[in-house]
């Protein structure tokens, strides 16, 4: 598949421009620095949908990430395959207007504008190319791809980084959505410091803000986790410990 740019509508790009818009409005005090340069670096337009083409280009000099078009949502083996050869996958399709403040399913807003600032980041790629090489290890186990979940759902999607004293956002599920973007380092949240077992006791949930948020306090901090990530899923699939799914 490819992204076919000029099939793309007024609508279109005025979806994105208005989500873009609302985003950007708060994000760059409140997002780590490094999302806010990934966005400079991957030339996205706050009036067009962006072009996978240039995307893909500038990755290539960073981090040799790429972004490769899927049709949306793919089963856990193709997606962390993906992963595992530096493709980031991503739909091509956006919400309609009257989706702008939920939809079930996420789209390109949330695959390219949550993710793909942030595949810029060496010690960031690094983590998630390591993450998807442990749940490849692991895929047909049931519990393991539970745990993997947690691990990628509690960082990747709505992750916190501490920034000069400041609690910053890189979770692309936070980074994508406006009410929790604004919730997530506001005193109502409830912060704690990453930690590997904790994160693997603690279900994720889909329907609501989270009930607390991992702060790391480096990407390097993420990248140097997995040797414990693995070790600990390595643990629970060897001893045939049972772990619930998440609701």
């Amino acid at each position: 598949m490819k992204q076919e740019y000029d099939n793309y509508t007024s609508e279109d790009h005025k979806v994105w421009s208005l989500l873009y818009a609302e985003q950007m409005e708060h994000l760059p005090g409140i997002a780590t620095q490094a999302y806010i340069d990934g966005i400079a670096r991957v030339q996205f337009k706050p009036d067009r949908v962006p072009r996978f083409d240039v995307i893909n280009e500038e990755l290539a000099d960073v981090t040799g990430w790429q972004v490769y078009v899927v049709p949306g949502l793919i089963d856990n083996k193709p997606f962390f395959e993906h992963l595992s050869r530096k493709e980031f996958p991503a739909t091509t399709w956006l919400r309609k207007l009257e989706q702008l403040k939920y939809i079930e399913e996420p789209d390109m807003f949330h695959d390219v504008f949550g993710h793909v600032p942030l595949l810029s980041e060496p010690f960031f790629c690094k983590y998630l190319n390591g993450l998807s090489k442990i749940a490849l290890k692991h895929i047909e186990n049931e519990t393991a791809v539970e745990l993997i979940a947690r691990v990628y759902w509690f960082t990747v999607e709505f992750g916190l980084i501490k920034e000069a004293n400041e609690t910053k956002i890189y979770g692309a599920g936070i980074l994508s959505s406006p009410g929790e973007s604004l919730y997530s380092v506001s005193e109502e949240a409830t912060h704690v410091p990453f930690d590997v077992q904790h994160i693997l006791d603690t279900p994720y949930i889909k329907d609501r803000y989270q009930d607390k948020y991992f702060v790391i306090e480096s990407y390097k901090q993420l990248f140097d986790s997995l040797e414990h990530i693995e070790s600990r899923i390595d643990h629970y699939v060897e001893n045939a410990i049972y772990v619930a799914p998440s609701p």
